[in-house]
């Protein structure tokens, strides 16, 4: 793609301030009509705020936004979208119990003698999809989709519009490698045709793939504009971190060998739940990393709820420490010391209006009761202590968990499991949408949590971390655990075959 006379949008000067925090401070920022741009950096580094301030969220207090050579001034996100610029979000914001058709053109119905116009308005729908090359019945809910159609579905909603600028937060979050694809298909379709689109994703791989640019920032400032072709990853990781990419020093891969490992602390046998899990055997061995290895709806988050009595049992028995943990629900499985960290740490995680000591101390004291109330004092202490323990920054305890960065949000749920002094930790997805930095961070503690005697079940969708993480790794193909291999027995690419590959067909 070759560099247009004039951008389509360009940010001068962007400054904004919550309180005594500097979040962006005299940014630059432009695109190109018809290129794919990538806007980097750790998480806090001022991403989410310049989208923000791009697309009417909030306001700048400096600087100034012109789109298509004229400063603009929006005060809302609908003002940001009647003049072009559409937002597809990590979490999808549509309503599953409404039709494809209804999501395309909520709040902006067409209505005939004073009536939604119903016909028309599946029309509209069939013409936006029928535009991206999708063929999904308009009248079909929502919620019937997968997220991958949903991701689809939003985008058609957002280019339903004159849109001339599309901005994608983290699009690829959870999907899988076909469903990638089809959105990569979208976009570059999209660009072809003259919109400018701005790709989020803390994928390097996928960044490389599709964008034309890269914007990276640091501490909310701006470290520069490149080419992507002519930027190295390492070059790029270096600059969103500002020291050198071997000083990001991961835990090497831990030895599988299951010689000297402890005990077996959780053990399943024959596990099924509805839906997603049938006929699960596994192990647990004190002091492991056991990695679970799949495709996008292979039973991952489903053995994981099962495990840890989120859901409930349809068949076998999940034992821990040789007591059966059958019934009871997830109060149960805590106090026989398993605890979970949900994939979803917006609906099933932090609480984002509460304070991060409300927030590391709540699971502790909801298991108390409400008639032992820890002290006031104390609180403060176990989570002060837990903030220093793991690095959470800001280290400030009344700040709202929900304003912290991704990474330093995964660390308040960790401290919030920790202070129930756990022998099993089950994580589902503990690195989604969180920079390099904070990855290398999270990947580092999981070791050291194992090294001092905790057990962990580890879920990635990113399989050469599994690997990184993992003893050993639980392949699952539908539903069933067909294999477990130790780590160091396996690459990226055996791994995948063993991922990927279909079922042997019954005799």
């Amino acid at each position: 793609m070759g560099e247009r006379s004039a951008p389509i949008v360009e940010v001068l000067g962007a400054t904004v301030r919550f309180q005594a925090e500097t979040a962006l401070d005299g940014v630059d920022f432009r695109m190109y009509p018809g290129e794919v741009h990538s806007l980097m950096g750790e998480n806090g580094a001022g991403k989410s705020t310049l989208i923000k301030a791009l697309t009417g969220a909030l306001r700048l207090d400096e600087g100034v936004i012109r789109l298509a050579g004229e400063e603009v001034n929006f005060r809302t996100p609908r003002d940001a979208l009647d003049a072009g610029i559409g937002t597809v979000y990590q979490e999808i914001d549509l309503l599953p119990n409404l039709t494809v058709a209804e999501n395309i053109r909520l709040g902006r119905e067409p209505r005939r003698f004073g009536a939604i116009d119903w016909p028309r308005m599946r029309q509209d729908a069939h013409d936006a999809l029928e535009e991206l090359g999708l063929d999904i019945d308009p009248a079909s809910l929502l919620g019937s989709h997968s997220l991958a159609v949903q991701q689809l579905v939003a985008i058609a909603r957002a280019i339903s519009t004159d849109v001339r600028v599309l901005v994608l937060d983290e699009p690829t979050s959870s999907l899988d490698l076909d469903e990638v694809a089809e959105l990569f298909r979208v976009i570059r379709e999209l660009a072809q045709r003259g919109v400018a689109i701005l790709f989020v994703s803390h994928f390097l791989d996928q960044v490389y793939e599709i964008c034309d640019r890269v914007t990276v920032l640091r501490n909310g400032t701006l470290v520069g504009e490149y080419l992507t072709r002519e930027l190295l990853r390492i070059d790029l990781v270096q600059k969103m971190l500002g020291r050198s990419a071997a000083d990001l020093v991961a835990r090497p891969r831990p030895e599988s060998s299951t010689d000297d490992t402890g005990a077996v602390f959780l053990s399943a046998r024959g596990v099924s739940a509805t839906p997603g899990i049938a006929d699960a055997d596994l192990d647990l061995h004190e002091g492991e990393v056991l990695g679970l290895g799949g495709l996008l709806g292979s039973g991952r988050t489903e053995l994981a709820r099962a495990l840890t009595g989120v859901d409930r049992l349809t068949a076998g028995v999940v034992r821990i420490s040789g007591v059966d943990a059958h019934g009871g629900g997830p109060r149960r499985a805590i106090s026989l010391g398993v605890v979970y960290s949900s994939e979803n740490r917006r609906a099933e995680g932090i609480i984002s209006e509460l304070s991060v000591q409300e927030n590391i101390t709540l699971a502790l004291q909801a298991q108390r009761g409400i008639f032992r109330r820890i002290r006031s004092a104390r609180r403060r202490e176990l989570a002060a202590s837990w903030v220093e323990a793991l690095d959470i920054r800001p280290p400030d305890l009344d700040k709202p968990a929900g304003t912290l960065s991704g990474g330093n949000q995964q660390k308040v749920l960790l401290a919030r499991l920790l202070a129930l002094s756990p022998r099993v930790l089950v994580l589902d997805e503990p690195t989604r949408g969180i920079d390099v930095g904070a990855k290398v961070d999270i990947q580092n503690l999981v070791g050291e949590f194992a090294d001092n005697g905790l057990s962990v079940v580890f879920i990635s969708a990113e399989l050469e971390e599994v690997l990184r993480v993992g003893h050993r790794v639980a392949i699952l193909r539908d539903g069933r655990i067909v294999d477990t291999v130790a780590s160091d027995l396996l690459t990226v690419d055996s791994l995948m075959a063993l991922v990927a590959q279909p079922d042997e067909p019954e005799a």
